[in-house]
């Protein structure tokens, strides 16, 4: 008979029910702690403001610029100059463009050219803002507002 001094040993079967119970409680835990960080999106949107992107010569039909700072793409046509949004609608990723249009590489959400859906989880097309001309004549995009898709500033 052990003394207290020396426990008696645990048996394998026991120490492997309660290794068991310790790791189902661990998933079960983190389980809990995923579930409730998922409704709150770790991507934000920016802060609106507008921003002015340049005098309009700068811009001649067939121009397509990025402005990674405020995650716009400008396309210069024949109509006249649009401003689209490169912010997923999902979940807030920055859409990377694909030939055919956009990908999202977060979630997987596809757009076409002008910014519509057409595949994945993102619940509306990407948003086009207004342009409008500054005192100074530079061109000026709110991307607090939306303006509907294919609407171009006529320069």
């Amino acid at each position: 008979m052990p003394s207290r001094l020396e426990p008696q040993a645990m048996p394998r079967r026991d120490f492997l029910g309660m290794a068991g119970l310790g790791s189902a409680g661990l998933a079960i835990f983190g389980s809990i702690i995923g579930m409730v960080r998922l409704p709150k999106p770790r991507v934000l949107p920016e802060a609106s403001g507008r921003f002015k992107i340049g005098p309009p010569s700068e811009f001649p039909p067939g121009t397509v610029k990025v402005i990674p700072e405020h995650n716009v793409r400008i396309v210069a046509t024949e109509r006249g100059i649009a401003a689209m949004s490169l912010v997923c609608t999902h979940l807030g990723c920055i859409v990377a463009e694909a030939p055919d249009g956009f990908h999202c590489p977060c979630h997987g959400s596809r757009f076409d050219a002008d910014g519509k859906v057409v595949g994945g989880p993102a619940p509306r097309a990407l948003p086009w803002f207004p342009i409008s001309r500054a005192a100074d004549g530079a061109l000026v995009v709110d991307n607090s507002g939306e303006t509907p898709s294919g609407t171009f500033f006529e320069v």
